[in-house]
């Protein structure tokens, strides 16, 4: 085979490397599509299978090429084993401890990230503090863990990393002194987390967008809404926001009675119904209020029912009232009045 190859012509050499470029251009094309498809499927032994099918073809298509060409792999192998060898022998205790260094740090944060995944399992009055708190300090312990194994491991090396550590202190002073945004929103991120103006899981209305807290960094911060569109700000960047989640929201039913219904007796029937709706409804905090009438409509005498709720849980208590209300009031003939216009006839002089 070797000698077929030293006797092969130029030419045909040539539209061999062609032929091998494009076969693994091709199949690297179709398996980047399959890859697509089977990346969402339960059984992810067919990523893992092409992903190898890839790695054998490309290392395949390399020797190839190389043999094609009359590469000589004995002087390769020779010189590269003995280099290898060297180096190892050479550098052996600044492998071992590179690979614990490694170690360590991925046991760290494994422990961290397993340890702050309990903080705000529990339901109480400090549960979104507490698992604000979780994720800033795993995100700062995070940078840390890996600034302090650069630096060991370049140690280990036999880099003087306190020359270093000078240089990233008067770097970090010229790069703070053109960087005032970036310092900016770090402060504020800061503040944002130790005066507790909003936690995760807190729902907040920043600029006109209003949605969900989903993640707070030193940096920005994601809201996510009702839609699943998440919105990423600068922590320097919010000046002004509505914090939804600190105290109760309130659920506010108006509806309408004809005129010719009896107000009083509709107020007393609904302070007797509506009570008993409360256990049906976990995030009432407490009883139906009806506040009595509020309007003398154009049609209809207008009423207002309010229920405090759980914060942000009073759209749901909001529709599930106004369809038990419309059930009390047909049950008991009190009629809900349509939009009405009496048209007065001129008579004619």
């Amino acid at each position: 085979m070797i000698q077929l190859f030293l006797t092969m012509p130029v030419w045909l050499k040539t539209i061999i490397t062609i032929g091998i470029v494009l076969f693994l251009f091709l199949f690297y094309f179709f398996q980047r599509r399959l890859t697509k498809k089977s990346a969402d499927d339960p059984p992810r032994i067919k990523v893992v299978l092409i992903y190898a099918l890839d790695m054998v073809l490309s290392l395949s298509g390399i020797v190839m090429l190389l043999l094609v060409w009359s590469f000589d792999f004995t002087i390769l192998s020779d010189d590269l084993w003995s280099d290898i060898e060297a180096f190892v022998l050479k550098q052996l205790g600044a492998i071992i401890g590179s690979v614990i260094t490694v170690f360590v740090a991925m046991m760290i944060l494994k422990i961290s990230k397993i340890a702050f995944a309990r903080f705000g399992k529990k339901p109480g009055p400090m549960q979104k503090r507490k698992r604000t708190i979780a994720k800033v300090t795993q995100s700062i312990i995070k940078y840390m863990v890996g600034i302090i194994s650069v630096l060991i491991i370049l140690a280990l090396w036999g880099v003087n990393v306190l020359p270093a550590l000078a240089g990233l202190g008067i770097m970090g002073l010229v790069i703070g002194l053109g960087a005032q945004k970036f310092i900016n929103d770090l402060i504020a991120g800061l503040f944002i987390v130790f005066e507790q103006h909003f936690d995760v899981g807190d729902i907040i209305e920043v600029g006109g967008f209003k949605g969900e807290v989903t993640s707070i960094g030193l940096k920005t911060t994601k809201i996510r809404n009702w839609k699943g569109e998440v919105k990423i700000l600068a922590n320097g960047g919010i000046s002004e926001l509505t914090n939804f989640s600190l105290n109760p929201s309130v659920a506010i039913i108006d509806f309408g009675i004809a005129y010719h219904e009896d107000a009083k007796r509709t107020i007393e029937l609904l302070k007797v119904e509506l009570p008993k709706l409360r256990p049906n409804f976990p995030d009432m905090l407490e009883d139906p209020v009806v506040l009595g009438v509020i309007e003398l409509g154009d049609s209809s005498v207008n009423l207002r029912v309010i229920a405090k709720t759980v914060s942000e849980k009073h759209y749901a208590i909001e529709r599930d009232l106004r369809a038990t209300i419309k059930d009390i009031l047909d049950q008991n003939n009190i009629e809900i009045p349509f939009p009405q216009v009496v048209v007065h006839e001129a008579k004619a002089k």
